[in-house]
């Protein structure tokens, strides 16, 4: 179990500490779709690294952001910053916590952690990131796009809204005064992000065939009595009366899933974030810096 704090890093402006309720206002998709559409400009480039079906260390995935953050910096001012980045990967089992993040959401003895623990910079409380679950890190430099930390949070979500509206016909939406994801009461996305000089990094995960009971160590985001969810658990409470699949919902390989999802979500943050991914190759050397 290890613990990092780095004092540096001011606080971000997340923080999700309350309960949802169950009549809580959900926020129109199709408007904040249409704010975000009205945002568009020609597209940038950005450099694109798929690691989709590697498992990561947390701790090295965050030292590369954080390494091309500080490249990404000078370049700015010299008005050189041509493109932006995104890593798509899976972590190893891992709980990480906001950087104002309360032990009072851990179910467990932080000297006998289940999982290696970090507390970060990013803004949100506590939460697991495993196998089966899509991670996204977008660093992108929003002086480009919308300098707006709330137009960036809200375009987070939307690409995750649109994978699962337009692949697995499932109904998600957002809930009034909190941050992620949501199917009902089941959250299946955690965003959690740092922004320094205007450059983004940190991001999103998404639960496709995650296993849940490590959420049940920690009280997810700060939230209590609420459920986290998955893609691939969705789908089976979506049987059909007569036990079968619907014929839009048959992904029954855990693989397989994970690949559809990926794909989903990349072509839905190229449309919100109106980008050109260029692919990049990332050898075992990038995650130490070198």
């Amino acid at each position: 179990m290890i613990i990092f704090v780095n004092p540096n890093f001011s606080l971000s402006p997340l923080s999700l500490t309350r309960s949802p309720s169950k009549t809580a206002d959900k926020i129109d998709s199709s408007i904040i779709s249409s704010i975000i559409s009205m945002t568009h400009k020609p597209r940038r480039r950005c450099d694109y690294y798929d690691l989709h079906k590697e498992l990561i260390p947390y701790v090295e995935a965050w030292t590369w952001q954080k390494a091309i953050v500080k490249e990404r910096k000078p370049l700015i001012e010299k008005q050189e910053d041509f493109s932006d980045t995104l890593i798509i990967l899976q972590h190893q089992p891992v709980y990480t916590l906001g950087t104002g993040s309360s032990e009072e959401y851990l179910n467990f003895d932080v000297k006998n952690a289940p999982f290696d623990l970090y507390r970060t910079e990013r803004g949100g409380e506590v939460t697991y990131h495993g196998p089966g679950q899509l991670v996204m890190y977008p660093i992108i430099n929003l002086r480009y796009h919308k300098m707006d930390l709330h137009w960036y949070l809200r375009a987070l979500e939307e690409v995750v809204i649109r994978v699962l509206s337009a692949t697995f016909s499932i109904d998600a939406s957002r809930v009034d005064g909190l941050t992620g994801v949501w199917v009902g009461d089941q959250k299946l996305a955690a965003i959690g992000i740092k922004v320094s000089q205007w450059i983004t990094f940190h991001g999103l995960a998404l639960n496709v065939t995650t296993d849940i009971a490590p959420f049940h160590r920690i009280v997810p985001c700060g939230i209590r009595d609420s459920k986290v969810g998955s893609i691939k658990r969705l789908l089976r409470e979506n049987l059909s009366l007569d036990g079968h699949r619907a014929a839009n919902n048959d992904h029954t390989d855990d693989s397989k899933l994970i690949d559809i999802a990926y794909k989903s979500l990349i072509r839905e943050f190229c449309d919100v974030f109106q980008i050109d991914l260029q692919p990049k190759f990332a050898s075992f050397d990038v995650f130490h810096g070198s």
